[in-house]
């Protein structure tokens, strides 16, 4: 009686399970959101702590800061829109062409589908009726999910993958922007250091949880390629400033 409690009506997701549809949705977002805040996180904190190895003064390495965040912002927004837009151009142009055949051959694609399910590991018989009823049901999306991997009413938006883009690495950037204007002279690196590195082993950590991956190699590349780029522009700072200074 409690296995007939515990099971499942056929198609009914596990709980926790992830399907097609949730890990591409929960993928774009985690290749948005994450990398634009990273790449805030790092490039910014790069930015600040070289410009403080060549010089104290406040005002210069805030004015650095700012103008790297908003032009990494708009940046970062612009690549990303430019990159979904092309994706979702090709998404459209290949279910236009799925459209002009679904009208004009449909028994050709009709076989095609049956013969995908019967590669599959259907028997023949069953592969057709499981491609005559959901072309039935659906024709466009039967065909476009299984023949070109596209959900038909699921194409990425640009726009929003440009605002969330921008938003995360704001974000990101903000923290190192922060960090190293707000404590006195000595303790400016050290503190940006400190906030990079909780910063970016958190990123690691949220992105591992989100994409059911180990968070401790997420979180160890972050912060070890955050760390690296902190240390290389720091010694560029001290070398340009030691030349020009």
């Amino acid at each position: 009686m409690a296995d007939d409690a515990r099971a499942q009506a056929p198609g009914q997701k596990h709980a926790g399970e992830l399907h097609h549809g949730d890990v591409s949705a929960r993928l774009n977002w985690l290749r948005a959101g994450v990398l634009g805040a990273n790449d805030g996180i790092v490039s910014i904190s790069g930015l600040v702590v070289g410009v403080a190895g060549a010089t104290a003064d406040r005002t210069t390495i805030l004015t650095a800061g700012v103008a790297g965040l908003v032009s990494g912002a708009f940046s970062m927004a612009g690549g990303e829109y430019v990159s979904v837009s092309t994706q979702r151009d090709t998404e459209s142009a290949l279910l236009r062409r799925e459209r002009w055949e679904l009208a004009n051959l449909p028994r050709q694609e009709l076989e095609e589908l049956a013969g995908i399910y019967e590669a599959k590991g259907l028997e023949p018989d069953l592969a057709g009726e499981v491609a005559r009823q959901l072309t039935a049901k659906d024709a466009l999306h039967a065909h476009a999910e299984v023949e070109l991997g596209i959900d038909p009413y699921a194409l990425t938006s640009p726009w929003a993958a440009a605002a969330s883009s921008f938003v995360a690495f704001t974000a990101g950037a903000l923290l190192p922007l922060v960090a190293i204007v707000v404590p006195p002279q000595t303790l400016r690196v050290w503190v940006v250091a400190a906030a990079v590195v909780a910063a970016l082993a958190l990123t690691g950590v949220v992105s591992a949880r989100l994409g059911a991956a180990p968070a401790g190699r997420a979180v160890a590349r972050n912060v070890g390629i955050g760390l690296l780029a902190m240390v290389v522009t720091y010694a560029v700072g001290v070398v340009v400033g030691g030349v020009t200074g």
